[in-house]
């Protein structure tokens, strides 16, 4: 991929391209039928956040113009599709599970999972529910499988490393 330069960024309004300090919008033909497209990239991004129909013109042969009204609803779009994919991202390397165990004791424990292609790693704490404070912590697989079950299992083993 090739460094955006200063004039890929600059502030620019033109039928079939809208571009603004974070995003650029661009209309393009569509690949799967007659009709046209709109992909919505945030600048720096190497894909775009959005892509999707996009209205036919009056000739209806041509899109319609992108104007302002049209670009703020794309740019509000895509920034929530990012939002979600970052949040589903965080709940998949984020999970937690409470559980009663050692003399009625509200443990919170966590299993936070950093991906990395060539290591990637996992961590498994526990937190008394009551006041957060951590009770332990060890390192795990990544492919460690967090349920009540597995959380209570590990407190009972007095938070001996899980195999």
């Amino acid at each position: 991929m090739t460094e955006p330069t200063d004039s890929d960024t600059l502030p620019l309004q033109e039928a079939r391209l809208w571009r603004d300090d974070a995003w650029t919008a661009r209309v393009i033909k569509n690949e799967e039928d007659d009709g046209w497209a709109v992909e919505m990239t945030r600048h720096g991004d190497p894909e775009p956040a959005l892509v999707g129909p996009w209205t036919m013109g009056r000739d209806k042969k041509n899109p319609k113009p992108l104007d302002g009204p049209a670009f703020s609803t794309l740019v509000k779009t895509a920034a929530e599709v990012i939002r979600r994919h970052e949040q589903q991202l965080h709940a998949t390397l984020n999970r937690s599970v409470t559980v009663t165990a050692r003399n009625d004791q509200r443990i919170r424990v966590a299993l936070s999972i950093v991906p990395d292609e060539d290591n990637p790693s996992a961590t498994l704490t526990a937190h008394d529910n009551a006041d957060d404070s951590e009770l332990a912590s060890v390192n795990v697989s990544p492919a460690f499988r967090l349920t009540a079950a597995s959380a209570t299992a590990w407190i009972e083993s007095g938070y001996a490393r899980p195999r």
